[in-house]
């Protein structure tokens, strides 16, 4: 499902581009002249160059559909990976805008002002350490069971049910 908020243009394959007046490709800037041409998001394109901004395949030849959010234009597979299923916040439930910068955790996304610790409910930042725990975010200091050896930190354990990791 995606984000009402998020443009998902189909991606039309079009001929007899050779030569039609005023068409440019809004890839590259070139004059349209090959046999077919791309049409997406309201603007034509070479099949060349309408591309994915993450992994660059070419969009008119990988899907007949993309996605455009924050100025990028992108597969579903890097849609998914970087503003999760639904392009709402997994905290919050909020829809997130396009232009908003957002943190991931295990295939979670989240708004900035919602990726907090679960216990002393203090934001985490880019380069903090923390702890997800059944699907819960700990700072470091509040991780659970984190006072247990002895006034000594305790080890880093990673599974699938706790994992140790730093915010991108």
């Amino acid at each position: 499902m995606v984000n009402s908020r998020v443009e998902t243009p189909t991606v039309a394959v079009m001929g007899g581009g050779g030569g039609a007046p005023g068409r440019s490709c809004a890839g590259c800037g070139g004059r349209i002249a090959d046999r077919f041409l791309l049409f997406s998001m309201e603007r034509y394109w070479h099949t060349r160059c309408l591309k994915c901004s993450c992994c660059h395949a070419q969009l008119g030849e990988y899907s007949s559909t993309c996605y455009s959010k924050g100025g990028m234009i992108l597969c579903k597979n890097d849609y998914i990976r970087l503003f999760g299923h639904s392009g709402a916040c997994s905290a919050c439930g909020q829809s997130i805008p396009a232009s908003e910068m957002v943190m991931r955790a295990q295939g979670n996304v989240y708004h900035l002002k919602c990726f907090t610790c679960a216990t002393c409910r203090n934001r985490l930042v880019p380069g903090d350490r923390f702890h997800y725990i059944n699907g819960t975010i700990f700072c470091e200091h509040d991780r659970p069971g984190a006072g247990l050896l002895s006034g000594h930190p305790a080890s880093l354990q990673t599974s699938s049910m706790m994992s140790d990791q730093k915010v991108c």
